[in-house]
């Protein structure tokens, strides 16, 4: 039963669809570990400790300029990018 200016299904094709897109980043940040650890990290050129390159196959970043990366790509809100009744609105 569709529901507003919705078609039957678009609301799970979104959803489906943020899913998607979400497995991709991960699959692509995946393939970019592994390999070997760099001895200093590529952003800020501090030394990586040996702690972290054993625990963390294929370090390329220190931990500071690692936490800072996964502050950027923190989840984000739904957005809702195939328009919602709100942006319609607008």
């Amino acid at each position: 039963m569709a529901g507003g200016w919705t078609r039957d299904g678009a609301v799970s094709e979104q959803i489906e669809a943020s899913i998607s897109d979400e497995l991709k980043r991960l699959e692509a940040r995946r393939r970019q570990a592994g390999g070997e650890s760099r001895t200093h990290c590529a952003e800020c050129e501090e030394p990586i400790s040996e702690e972290r390159r054993k625990a963390v196959p294929g370090a390329q970043l220190c931990i500071d300029c690692m936490r800072e990366r996964d502050r950027a790509d923190a989840p984000r809100g739904g957005i809702n990018r195939r328009g919602s009744k709100d942006s319609q609105l607008k």
